[in-house]
This record gives C-alpha cells, sequence and structure tokens, in this order.
C-alpha cells in the first residue's frame, strides 16, 4: 500500500462520513438557531428548551434519512471490500 492510496483512502472515508452526518448536524443546527432566536424574544433562558427540541430534530432526521444513510454506508463498505485485493496487492 502506497502513502497514495491510503491518503485516498482516508479522504473517501471522512467524505462518507460528512456526507452521512450533514443530515443530522444540519437540522440539529437550524432547530438550534430557531430556538435560540425564540429564547432571545422571549427572553426564556431554560437549557431544557434548547435541548430537547435538537434532540427530536436528530431523532426525526434519523429516522427520515436512516435508509439513504444505510445505502451510503453499504455502497461505501462495498466498494472497499470488493477491491480489497487490489489494495492490498
Amino acid at each position: 500500500m502506497s502513502e497514495e492510496f491510503v491518503i485516498g483512502l482516508a479522504g473517501q472515508a471522512i467524505y462518507t462520513v460528512l456526507k452521512v452526518t450533514a443530515p443530522m448536524l444540519g437540522l440539529g443546527l437550524i432547530v438550534g438557531l430557531l430556538v435560540s432566536i425564540f429564547q432571545a424574544t422571549t427572553q426564556i433562558h431554560e437549557q431544557t428548551l434548547a435541548f430537547i427540541p435538537k434532540i427530536v430534530a436528530v431523532f426525526l432526521a434519523i429516522l427520515l434519512f436512516g435508509p439513504w444513510i444505510l445505502n451510503v454506508l453499504v455502497d461505501f463498505t462495498e466498494h472497499l471490500l470488493g477491491n480489497l485485493a487490489s489494495y492490498i496487492g
């Protein structure tokens, strides 16, 4: 295995992780921003008000994007294991 191969494989893995986690992080960020705006306008500074909606949003994102996430991870794994002989040799 060459250094270029290892760096390329690590890059593909990081890209896959970023692609898979983007829906949850994006929805959590949007919900957190909306809750922060609500807290600023109403001057309610309760920690659970900021925490619970983000958990629910991330959970819903996992339910909604779960099949897509599974397909992306399975495709990456199949590509990795399918070409394993050429990677090692």
